[in-house]
């Protein structure tokens, strides 16, 4: 409420009473309200120079909306004495602790500092900040190139890579595939070295037991031809198939007898 142009009091909305001509209202929005700076220039920790543009939300503090009336004249040169300038230093102070990769990379990070500066700034001033948004920095073209070279060429290394590993794992799949060739081989040439060795045992054994047995097939002739010398006639008849002699020799040199069977 102002009288004589002069702020006296502050009242709530609703039902009031003013003298005519003495008393004037002057009303004050209590709602969030948003406040936005473009083309803030900024530099970067590596002094690379930018433009930002910055938003905030902010709230007046219901209770004390009068001081800022009698101390500014309203909302519109508060914002443009107080608050503006503190959101260009808060964002100036903040980007200028990280590099533009690190602005690029990171953003959160640097919105983070940007709200901390301004409501540290802000501190002694009727108001709530609410949030702060980093809308947009824009570096020089050649270093944006640069970039978008540079994460070209990172994704380029991350698909040869990529391919690297495959061919590895390739590579690996078909070394496993031949040492597991190699021993199917190495096992099926020991079966058949057994295979052999067992096979000549076994003809060897066979062998070693005929010659025993032959051993004592002659071992049992020699006994018998020692205790009885009739074996040998016995064994002539044996082997006998019943033919006789066709030639027989006279008492001379000079007569030969044929002898032919008769019909």
């Amino acid at each position: 409420m102002k009288r004589f142009s002069e702020a006296k009091y502050q009242v709530e909305p609703g039902l009031h009473f003013k003298a005519p001509i003495v008393d004037s209202l002057e009303s004050m929005e209590v709602r969030t309200r948003k406040n936005v700076e473009e083309h803030i220039p900024v530099a970067t920790a590596e002094q690379m120079p930018s433009h930002a543009t910055v938003s905030v939300n902010w709230t007046v503090n219901r209770a004390e909306a009068i001081d800022i009336f009698k101390q500014y004249g309203g909302l519109d040169q508060f914002e443009s004495r107080i608050l503006d300038p503190k959101i260009k230093s808060g964002s100036k102070e903040a980007i200028s602790k990280h590099t533009a990769e690190e602005i690029i990379r990171n953003r959160n990070v640097v919105i983070t500092k940007i709200q901390d500066a301004i409501i540290t700034a802000m501190e002694p001033y009727p108001i709530v900040i609410n949030s702060v948004q980093l809308e947009n920095i824009t570096f020089p073209m050649t270093y944006t190139n640069a970039i978008e070279a540079k994460q070209v060429a990172l994704q380029e290394a991350v698909k040869e890579e990529h391919k690297l590993e495959r061919q590895r794992l390739e590579a690996q799949r078909q070394v496993n595939t031949a040492e597991a060739e190699k021993q199917s081989r190495m096992k099926a040439a020991d079966g058949v070295a057994y295979q052999t060795e067992t096979e000549a045992k076994a003809e060897a054994e066979a062998i070693r037991l005929i010659g025993i047995a032959n051993a004592g097939k002659i071992q049992a002739m020699a006994t018998a031809l020692a205790t009885n010398p009739q074996v040998i006639e016995y064994e002539q008849v044996k082997r006998w198939q019943g033919n006789v002699p066709t030639t027989v020799m006279g008492d001379g040199q000079s007569i030969m007898w044929q002898m032919k069977g008769t019909k």
